[in-house]
């Protein structure tokens, strides 16, 4: 099984960008716990950050992956082009935030993406992405995905 995980705009900053709300666990750190994570489920990983949100879609369109696990950072708020990316590539995917978006400003309460997800880990820092590999690895082995 292949895994994408799909990190959006100033996730390379996690670590030094407002360590109060992030962590202050490197988007490299995180990369390798989730790499390590992955091979003891036997699920091979590929990571792909991006500021710009065309090449986060073109990433998808690739199609080279078996599910995904999307942090999609403030495009979560904002884009509809992600959400109908994440649909016509017809892969399932979990949600992932670092923070809790609904316990902060307003406008982070939209989710566009959040109904279409198998299922989301907010707020759990770092620990929600081996949550999310957890996830994928559970239903891999329920047969839920293709």
């Amino acid at each position: 099984m292949r895994v994408l995980v799909l990190q959006g705009p100033n996730l390379n900053l996690v670590g030094t960008r407002e360590p109060h709300i992030y962590g202050s666990t490197t988007l490299d750190e995180i990369h390798a716990m989730i790499h390590a994570h992955a091979a003891d489920l036997g699920i091979e990983v590929e990571a792909f950050q991006s500021n710009h949100e065309g090449a986060l879609i073109d990433r998808l369109h690739q199609r080279d992956f078996d599910a995904a696990i999307v942090n999609a950072g403030g495009l979560t708020h904002t884009s509809v082009s992600l959400r109908d990316a994440l649909l016509a590539v017809e892969r399932p995917f979990v949600e992932v935030h670092l923070s809790d978006p609904s316990t902060r400003e307003a406008f982070r309460r939209v989710n566009f993406l959040q109904d279409i997800a198998v299922a989301s880990f907010v707020g759990m820092g770092p620990q929600g992405y081996l949550a999310a590999l957890d996830e994928i690895a559970r239903r891999r082995d329920a047969g839920e995905l293709r």
